[in-house]
């Protein structure tokens, strides 16, 4: 793969940016990945969707607490009725609410979808993007190399090799003969 704006060769088409330039090649990777189609971003305002794992979650828990207020209500009624119908309805609504919400969090979670994570770290909000039937359905697989730039626009690396000079191998060794001469005297 090479980069859109100084069409350097990536070492692997895995990398995050450009080796030579810095530019961001997640977008790239991802319109190479998706055959040219542009990937439409959600609005940054706009609330994602919930997934059906939560979703039955919140139906379980809804369940669970509205039998924590439905069967004293009806309860009392039955008490103060005397009526045995509603003692079997309390019953029956205890059973329900106290059970299958707890049921159904667990049905939920272990069994339901969760929801995907999408890989969107930046681009334009959806609203910008072309229509979907606009789209180009060609499948390519590398960008072609843009064509080569003046060399006045980029600058070579510095040489940082050339900043200390490598030290001598007969340095150590000089120094040790200098300090016997020093003493045979």
């Amino acid at each position: 793969m090479f980069c859109p704006q100084c069409g350097q060769q990536q070492v692997t088409g895995h990398i995050r940016f450009c080796s030579r330039c810095g530019f961001p090649m997640d977008g790239v990777i991802q319109l190479l990945g998706s055959g040219g189609i542009l990937p439409l971003y959600r609005d940054p305002e706009e609330p994602p969707p919930i997934s059906p794992r939560r979703k039955g979650v919140k139906q379980g828990g809804m369940l669970l607490l509205s039998g924590a207020v439905i069967v004293p209500i009806l309860a009392m009624f039955s008490s103060f009725t005397n009526a045995t119908f509603l003692e079997i309805l309390a019953a029956l609504a205890a059973i329900i609410c106290f059970i299958g919400g707890p049921l159904r969090m667990l049905f939920a979670a272990l069994f339901e979808e969760a929801a995907p994570r999408p890989f969107r770290p930046y681009g334009p909000p959806a609203h910008m993007h072309a229509p979907p039937q606009f789209a180009s359905p060609v499948q390519r697989p590398a960008l072609t190399p843009p064509p080569p730039r003046p060399q006045g626009s980029w600058r070579p690396r510095p040489n940082t090799a050339e900043l200390v000079n490598p030290p001598s191998v007969t340095e150590n060794t000089t120094r040790l003969l200098d300090k016997e001469d020093r003493t045979d005297r």
